[in-house]
């Protein structure tokens, strides 16, 4: 049983699996940082060698993780009395290694090499609006990500084992549960928002920026919201990401010379991700203790930085000025004009990342049916496009003329990340929880929000979410933060209440 107190002996036993540990994590940091640069510098015709040092080093660390004196330390500990970080640290480490003992070396090497390749013929099939071109990587992908999870766990659905490697402490049933209650909450609402005759402002950022000024005011949003440029970089990148270390967490956005709003949005949702990389403990790095715990609550992070900050009334109020400095043609705009703007409910909606905040769960919804099938046999690669458009049609109300539209919009799939869209929901779920938690222990978050203090909001969450690292588990993480059990409740009265406002919708 797990106490506060340690034996003489667990140090050495301890010390030991912490160092191998620790290890292993410097080879994935190291991954994630060719990644990087892949995706943001590296020139077009670096790929062949990327592909092989990218595999090389997934084969280290898999090796590294699945060592027999791995196994042996982890045994060792599970009969020694520990402290409750080192128990986390055990826990999390012996997730790792359970999964990973049973994959092959090759396969793992495979994969890697696999996506390494797939990522630059996918950003051409998009590009050239060609999933003909991307089509065969996917499918090798599909079975290759197939075999993986019939490796790990030959008896479960082979979706949750892949949805398990981005939010291993929720079962898939229980994701779907919340997913379920957001989408019936969104629906209806859906459709009363696009039969409302209450008119808001659509066309506040409407006309032509230049993208060099427009990454001029992407730096200066993240500098108002307390980016340490000292510990990263913005750079642009075909899909906005974020990823590093609580020392080196960079994001990256892109730019539309017609949507000013993008770039800003964008750029506040990798700062959410940074924020909570960056407020990781520094003395636990490169171990459980100083790594995120999971994909759910990473994206809880963006999506409350972007939606319940960047999409607020009270941040319009303060930023506008801003904008209006680099784009004079917006002197007359309003706070609240730029407000009803930047949440308006779209009625053609294409792109997930440029969705607003209600439809966007109707692209995961879509994904998420998709890539299932796709796993489960259900659904061949060549009728992706066909099924996508329906499903568009059916859930959006709109039909893609083109699969750059459609299909090949989303990086995930050359990345095999089949199982990842689901945390986007998952994500804006908890973040809508995190939030009311936040408002309720601070001074009025609104005005602090309208004059530029961001610092309490920020501590807060590292105070309730960062510093733990991986040591709860996911709704245990959720049940210190606020209080309660992680539930869609919070996210469903936030969007109930603020787009029936925006809208005067009867449900209100």
């Amino acid at each position: 049983m797990a106490t506060e107190s340690s034996t003489a002996e667990t140090p050495d036993a301890y010390e030991t699996l912490l160092s191998k540990v620790k290890r292993l994590n410097n080879v994935s940091a190291a991954s994630m940082l060719l990644s990087w640069d892949q995706q943001v510098m590296m020139p077009e015709a670096g790929t062949p060698a990327r592909s092989q040092q990218l595999s090389a080093l997934s084969a280290v660390h898999h090796d590294l993780l699945t060592d027999d004196e791995m196994g042996a330390l982890l045994d060792d500990l599970e009969s020694r009395e520990l402290s409750s970080e080192q128990a986390a640290v055990v826990r999390e480490v012996r997730r790792d290694y359970e999964r990973a003992v049973r994959v092959p070396t090759e396969l793992v090497e495979r994969i890697s090499q696999k996506t390494s390749e797939a990522l630059p013929v996918w950003e051409q099939a998009k590009a050239d609006d060609d999933w003909d071109a991307f089509a065969p990587h996917v499918e090798e992908l599909v079975e290759l990500k197939r075999q993986y999870a019939e490796h790990i766990d030959p008896d479960a659905d082979p979706y949750a084992v892949l949805f398990a490697d981005y939010e291993p402490c929720l079962s898939l049933d229980r994701a779907e549960e919340i997913l379920t209650e957001i989408r019936e909450t969104l629906v209806p609402m859906i459709e009363e928002i696009r039969a409302s005759e209450t008119p808001i402002t659509t066309d506040a950022f409407a006309g032509t920026f230049d993208t060099d000024t427009q990454e001029a005011v992407a730096r200066e949003a993240l500098t108002t919201l307390g980016y340490p440029w000292e510990r990263g970089r913005l750079d642009t990148s075909s899909h906005p990401f974020s990823t590093g270390t609580q020392f080196d967490a960079r994001v990256t956005t892109r730019f539309d010379e017609s949507d000013p709003i993008g770039s800003i949005t964008s750029s506040i949702h990798e700062f959410g991700h940074a924020t909570y990389t960056l407020g990781l403990p520094d003395e636990a790095y490169a171990t459980p203790l100083g790594e995120h715990r999971g994909l759910s609550v990473h994206e809880s992070q963006s999506r409350l930085w972007e939606n319940h900050v960047g999409r607020s009334q009270a941040f319009w109020e303060r930023f506008l000025p801003t904008m209006t400095e680099h784009f004079p043609g917006l002197d007359g705009v309003t706070p609240r004009e730029a407000y009803e703007s930047v949440n308006q409910v779209y009625e053609d909606n294409l792109i997930r990342v440029e969705a607003d905040e209600l439809t966007y769960h109707l692209h995961i919804v879509l994904r998420f049916e998709i890539e299932r099938a796709l796993i489960a046999g259900d659904l061949s690669v060549d009728e992706v496009p066909a099924v996508w458009n329906d499903k568009m049609e059916e859930y959006l109300g709109i039909r893609p003329e083109t699969d750059a539209e459609g299909c090949l919009q989303d990086i995930h799939w050359s990345h095999g990340s089949f199982g990842y869209f689901p945390t986007y929901s998952l994500g804006s779920a908890m973040a809508a929880q995190l939030f009311d938690a936040a408002a309720a222990d601070l001074d009025d978050v609104d005005a602090r929000i309208r004059a530029g203090e961001f610092d309490p909001l920020r501590e807060w969450l590292r105070e309730h979410v960062h510093r733990h690292g991986q040591r709860y588990e996911t709704n245990d993480l959720v049940r210190e933060a606020t209080g309660e059990d992680f539930s869609a409740a919070a996210f469903t009265d936030y969007v109930t209440a603020k787009y029936g406002a925006l809208y005067d919708l009867d449900s209100v």
